[in-house]
């Protein structure tokens, strides 16, 4: 049962990231009074009802900064794997040192959208975020750790790689992984767990699954985004075509970063289902926005993505400036 609050001073991290942007106005209509935080002030979306401060989350001055006055505060920063040396343990201490700030700073609750654990061994991405959930945990402040598997939207990364699989390949090749079977929820009812995260009775930390309404398949995902787009994907089963060697071909379609790329795949090699779904029935929620809808909603609000002909003309250029050729 959820408890009845006040309007707090709410600090949002990863403000600029996909599911900040969409959390700071639904905290802001609210009535929630919300500071945001970004590396980089010109990347801030001024006019939302936030209050935007420059802070790197690897400083400590800049953490204790942004914290001073705030009651809660949403943690929803995460690396990617690949992206450098040693991001992972970079990760873990600047979870730890925000914990410390927070405790510090007489912030009441830590907020923090983590991942699914998998089933079996966690990718180098997958692994990082659950170590972040247990630092954040581990720290003064009572943390309430969300853990979501895919997450649908426009301008989900997870999204964009997805698409573009189904959208413009030719065909589909589809190796062992594809059949490991997760929970994908949408954007909307994310918010609904994050904003009503603040009003959830904790007096000590504690980790909760959000999932979305259905068990689908990768395959089922793919299959399902091409027939929204009125395409028949012909998909081919390739049983000995591993997680690794897959994600080069990744590199090919999609236009989102590689490292990102290769850990979804990487990561996606076991199921990624939750233990349970008992914090819908906590905040009196129950998600109702399947993938067929969510999936509908991201279409629409984004712009025409490249089919097939775009993915000829973008292995064209790529050999091209392989071999150091002028186009024609």
């Amino acid at each position: 049962m959820l408890v009845s609050g006040s309007p707090q001073r709410v600090l949002v991290t990863g403000a600029t990231g996909f599911v900040g942007r969409a959390l700071i106005p639904a905290l802001v209509r609210e009535g929630h009074a919300v500071r945001a935080t970004t590396r980089a002030l010109s990347r801030a979306r001024q006019g939302n009802g936030a209050e935007w401060v420059r802070a790197d989350l690897a400083v400590a001055a800049d953490v204790e900064a942004a914290l001073t006055g705030i009651d809660a505060a949403y943690y929803l920063v995460h690396g990617m794997g690949g992206a450098h040396e040693g991001y992972r343990a970079a990760e873990l201490e600047a979870a730890t040192l925000f914990a410390a700030a927070a405790g510090r700073a007489g912030v009441k609750r830590i907020i923090y959208l983590g991942g699914v654990a998998p089933a079996g061994k966690a990718s180098e991405h997958l692994a990082s975020r659950l170590d972040v959930g247990g630092a954040l945990r581990r720290g003064p402040v009572p943390t309430l750790e969300l853990r979501a598997s895919l997450v649908i939207g426009n301008g989900s990364a997870s999204w964009k790689i997805v698409r573009d699989l189904a959208m413009r390949l030719p065909a589909m090749l589809l190796p062992k992984w594809t059949e490991s079977k997760t929970s994908p929820i949408a954007l909307e009812d994310v918010l609904v767990a994050l904003t009503r995260g603040l009003r959830v009775p904790l007096t000590a930390s504690a980790w909760f699954d959000v999932p979305g309404p259905e068990v689908l398949s990768g395959r089922d995902i793919l299959l399902q985004i091409a027939a929204l787009q009125g395409r028949q994907l012909p998909s081919l089963r390739v049983p000995l075509l591993s997680p690794s060697l897959s994600s080069w071909w990744l590199k090919l379609v999609t236009g989102v970063d590689f490292a990102l790329a290769r850990e979804l795949v990487l990561g996606f090699t076991g199921d990624l289902l939750p233990r349970d779904d008992r914090y819908w029935s906590l905040i009196d929620h129950r998600p109702a926005v399947t993938f067929e809808k969510a999936a509908r909603v991201a279409l629409a609000t984004e712009g025409p993505t490249p089919g097939v002909s775009g993915l000829f003309i973008d292995l064209e250029e790529a050999i091209v400036h392989r071999l150091g050729t002028p186009r024609r």
